[in-house]
């Protein structure tokens, strides 16, 4: 840990170029309306209760009662019978669905799936869409206080978990779920919609990958030029039958899988240059469930 003159020293220094800085010492701190507290086991937490506060204040509507999870199973489904928001519920359907994207991005990634749906609802929101927030907003409600915990056991083993579900959308496309960990809470997680159809489940896994892993690529690259040059990273997933088709591309296509374009063997490069291992992880164990579906209760 820095010690208190080598902090002076980089702010004398800091200041020297950029004027006068606002400087908060201590172990809990307020950035952007982020509550960041810092731990005695060397972790920190990190709160947004202030802007779920405000976001229940715009929307405006009642979010009393309890629920037990963000959404449900039919998150996904379009109910093309419901009728439009007026102009007035749409632009306050928009205002909170993006105030409620900075907290999840910030603290609470237990709400990615959910937003990663409303998100795509901000240009014609419809009543069932309104009522699909108001039941995050009931959730995140009733767990206000949630701390994101993040803390590294190891800063040179990485661990990713990877996850999709078939054809869960209206127009058959899949949805990826990632998420990566150095040992406490994940550092970064991702729910997003697939861009093309897939015509089997392993399929829709072997995309989920090309779409998610250049995430932990980066970060791979970020934590060696910190000087951190990872001895283990490791790619959690669930599906055997995608594992033995990234691990020996197209010697592992059947006729039903030969018609994968090649850009989504790019993870089989990685195995083979040793900079990615991949492994079978139980479903019960899949930590990117939370991401790829909307999950009830037990998995």
């Amino acid at each position: 840990m820095p010690t208190r003159k080598v902090l002076d020293e980089l702010f004398e220094m800091v200041e020297s170029h950029f004027g006068k800085l606002a400087v908060q010492r201590g172990r809990t701190f307020d950035f952007l309306g982020m509550d960041i507290s810092f731990k005695d086991d060397n972790k920190f937490g990190v709160c947004l209760a202030e802007h779920i506060k405000k976001a229940i204040e715009t929307f405006g509507d009642d979010v009393s009662g309890e629920v037990s999870s963000p959404a449900t199973k039919r998150i996904f489904t379009i109910y093309e019978d419901s009728p439009l928001l007026d102009e007035h519920k749409s632009k306050t359907f928009h205002s909170v669905v993006m105030l409620m994207l900075w907290v999840t991005k910030r603290s609470r990634p237990d709400l990615e799936t959910t937003l990663s749906f409303l998100t795509t609802r901000v240009a014609a929101p419809t009543e069932q869409d309104w009522e699909k927030l108001r039941r995050l907003l009931r959730f995140a409600n009733q767990t206000i206080e949630d701390e994101r915990i993040v803390g590294a056991d190891d800063l040179y083993r990485l661990k990713t978990w990877i996850d999709a579900s078939h054809a869960v959308h209206p127009d058959m496309k899949g949805h990826t779920g990632g998420a990566y960990s150095m040992g406490t809470g994940i550092m970064h997680g991702r729910a997003s919609k697939q861009k093309m159809n897939s015509k089997s489940s392993t399929e829709t896994e072997i995309i989920g990958v090309s779409e998610y892993y250049p995430y932990t690529a980066w970060f791979r690259n970020f934590m060696e030029y910190q000087g951190y040059k990872l001895v283990e990273n490791v790619l959690h997933q669930d599906n055997e039958s995608a594992i033995k088709m990234e691990k020996n591309g197209r010697n592992s296509c059947t006729g039903n899988s030969r018609h994968i374009d090649i850009r989504y063997f790019f993870i089989k490069d990685r195995v083979d240059k040793g900079e990615v291992t991949i492994v079978h992880c139980p479903t019960e164990d899949m930590l990117s469930d939370f991401f790829s579906k909307a999950l009830q209760g037990a998995l």
